[in-house]
């Protein structure tokens, strides 16, 4: 068990630490797509809780009305910048850790007295590379959703408010 350790983190302060870095970063970038995906839920679904007061209704009116168009496709943009981002990090790390694997090969080419430990070496890249490639698409799976939903809400958000306008003979 001590040798399996020693092996996965052997290439540690090589080029897996490039595969590391890239996911601290990812990580980072999820975080803000995340936060920014529930601000704009939040917005699009405000909790409003009516009693039978018609205090309650004007503060509805006034939360409603407080939502601007801009804001919202602002909004809508930030986080489809940041989630293409994220999608886009998320999909290099297989590719990462193949190219780490390679160019360790090729370091080994001058080498050939330890073939067995160096080719164990080698793969580190590429396990890196697979187990961050599936946490971070497991976390694609969870933050798409909202971010789908987002869409939609913003569309049928902009539709409802171009009708009112229309009909109202505003400019939205």
């Amino acid at each position: 068990m001590k040798k399996l350790f020693s092996v996965i983190f052997m290439n540690f302060f090589g080029f897996d630490m490039i595969i590391f870095l890239v996911a601290v970063a990812t990580a980072i970038v999820f975080y803000f797509t995340k936060k920014s995906a529930d601000v704009l839920y939040n917005k699009l679904h405000l909790n409003i809780f009516v009693p039978d007061s018609g205090a309650s209704r004007r503060q509805a009116d006034s939360d409603i009305s407080g939502i601007r168009e801009t804001d919202i496709v602002s909004m809508r943009n930030r986080t489809g910048s940041l989630y293409s981002l994220f999608v886009n990090l998320t999909g290099i790390f297989p590719l990462l850790g193949i190219l780490g694997t390679v160019i360790s090969l090729l370091g080994m080419v001058g080498d050939m007295t330890n073939v067995q430990d160096n080719f164990y070496g080698a793969l580190t890249s590429t396990f890196w590379g697979l187990v961050f490639a599936i946490i971070f698409k497991f976390l694609d799976g969870i933050i798409s959703a909202k971010i789908e939903d987002n869409e939609k809400n913003v569309q049928l958000y902009l539709e409802r408010n171009n009708a009112e306008h229309s009909q109202s003979g505003e400019q939205p």
